[in-house]
């Protein structure tokens, strides 16, 4: 049996511990856990009925929208970066299927039969633009020396590639003139080295000095020789260093103007003679 004392001790017990209704959180949400997961419910057989049938549906419906609509089909072409050649040339050599759908254009094989067809094309980017537009982006190639054929010149590019063949020469772009044909050199390195060794020289040269380059003569590896305007003359020597050369010989030019004869095939120790 209780005694009073006890009585007491049970009120103030209730006194101290708080009032109202019992946290909503509960106890699992006090610790911090989380409410426990529904578990997964596989999809009923009649469920995967019917998403694999959407499925197939939105799958035809892509196929019809590529192929067999008129939706994404070329009827446009976009021809940029042409200097030389036109838009049209560019577009007749393509050969684009017009009206076929858009997504079948190869455009690997379609950059290849431009190439093939224009050798002046360089590289050719084909770029499908929806809805309707087959766009071509054409960097050509740009002549570096010329070489005589008949009345006609020959272009010749950075990587020693005749490309074209024109009337009339471009202006300030040097003539090639390859006299190594009874050279050892000819035999060692071949005539497209010895050409590239001579597109080496013309690329080396300063916009202010070639533009007065009228020729480059090749009588082998190491002897490469340069015309300038006014009958002046320059001893490259062999295609190495070349910028080193170019850059010495800017500074005989200007060092020298009256002189008709310029030496930089040792460019430590270059020379200038005649007036």
């Amino acid at each position: 049996m209780a005694g009073p004392t006890t009585a007491r001790r049970g009120e103030r017990d209730r006194k101290k511990s708080p009032s109202g209704p019992p946290s909503s959180e509960g106890p699992s949400r006090a610790r911090g856990s989380r409410w426990p997961r529904r578990p997964f419910r596989a999809p009923s057989r009649r469920g995967l009925m019917i998403i694999l049938a959407l499925v197939t549906l939105l799958g035809a419906f892509v196929a019809w929208a590529l192929y067999g609509s008129n939706w994404l089909r070329v009827q446009h072409v976009k021809v940029s970066g042409v200097t030389v050649l036109t838009a049209d040339q560019v577009t007749e050599a393509a050969d684009i299927p017009m009206n076929a759908p858009l997504v079948s254009v190869d455009a690997d094989e379609m950059a290849a039969r431009l190439r093939a067809r224009l050798p002046r094309i360089r590289t050719v980017a084909v770029v499908r633009s929806l809805p309707h537009t087959i766009g071509l982006k054409v960097t050509e190639r740009k002549p570096e020396l010329l070489m005589r054929s008949g009345g006609k010149f020959v272009e010749v590019d950075a990587e020693g590639v005749r490309f074209a063949t024109v009337g009339t020469a471009p202006r300030h772009v040097p003539l090639l003139e390859m006299a190594a044909s009874d050279s050892a050199s000819l035999h060692r390195f071949g005539i497209d080295r010895l050409r590239r060794a001579a597109v080496g020289v013309a690329r080396d040269l300063p916009e202010a000095v070639r533009k007065d380059v009228r020729q480059i003569r090749v009588q082998s590896y190491d002897s490469i020789t340069l015309e300038l305007a006014g009958g002046r003359t320059v001893t490259w020597g062999s295609g190495e260093q070349g910028a080193r050369k170019a850059k010495v010989l800017t500074a005989l030019l200007k060092a020298a103007g009256d002189a008709r004869h310029f030496d930089v095939s040792v460019p430590s120790a270059p020379a200038a003679s005649g007036s």
